[in-house]
């Protein structure tokens, strides 16, 4: 598999340098190394990367490199001389967006470079091959279901409080009716809770779908394919203990 990869980094010695080790790899294309972010983020909607190389102090005021990676929700590296301090943060993104994330704290050598990197696009290319699940839906069963194409999952309150039966929500088909499925064994099968985050007791929503966060009305706005066989904008409520989890999302 050839990566497509981005690069950003604002002093541009190190941005060349890495981007000579990148192409040194063999399955690394770059296709797009910048040295500021507005730009960046430009060329990055045309060239479609697979994996960002981020430096995290940019020299500028517009953005971090922590701040673009939680824009793009891209697989990332981060090559940085202070990585030290943002290890929280690039926790947060791995667990709570479902991201592969890795570090390379500079000075480092080109062995070094190289094999973080080799490292770190094997985890990519695993995680990537991770996108289909099997599910019952009443009395059909297995379904093979795109992961990506789930928007959300929700308790199913006509049959009351006690029912453990879900609905679940796509974008490119009708929703459909779990039975017998429990959000707490739904990394067995297949949904990881890293990607399907928990927003409320009733709901886990797909964070590549969550389209806008109103901390003020409390909800977050997703689109899923109604009943007529079009994408409609549905509201989801977020309960307060679970807030924090949304701060990254644009208000």
């Amino acid at each position: 598999m050839i990566f497509k990869t981005a690069l950003l980094d604002d002093n541009k010695e190190q941005l060349q340098t890495n981007k000579i080790y990148l192409q040194g790899l063999g399955n690394v294309n770059v296709v797009t190394a910048c040295s500021d972010s507005p730009t960046f983020l430009k060329e990055v909607k045309e060239s479609k990367p697979d994996v960002l190389v981020l430096d995290l102090n940019l020299g500028d005021s517009y953005m971090t490199g922590m701040e673009v990676a939680y824009e793009l929700k891209l697989p990332v590296i981060f090559v940085s001389s202070n990585t030290a301090q943002y290890i929280k943060e690039m926790e947060v993104l791995k667990r709570d967006f479902s991201i592969c994330v890795d570090h390379l704290t500079k000075p480092f050598s080109e062995l070094e470079f190289k094999k973080t990197v080799q490292r770190f696009l094997k985890e990519v290319h695993f995680f990537g091959n991770q996108n289909y699940v099997h599910l019952d839906f009443g009395t059909k069963r297995r379904i093979k279901i795109a992961v990506d194409s789930i928007v959300y999952l929700s308790s199913d309150k006509a049959n009351g409080a006690e029912s453990n039966n879900k609905q679940i929500h796509f974008n490119d088909r009708p929703t459909e009716k779990l039975i017998d499925f429990s959000f707490s064994k739904m990394e067995e099968r297949g949904l990881l809770k890293s990607q399907f985050i928990t927003i409320h007791k009733s709901f886990r929503v797909n964070v590549n779908h969550i389209k806008h966060y109103n901390k003020k009305e409390e909800t977050i706005e997703v689109e899923v394919l109604n009943t007529s066989g079009k994408l409609e904008i549905k509201k989801i409520p977020v309960s307060e203990n679970y807030q924090s989890v949304l701060k990254f999302f644009k208000k």
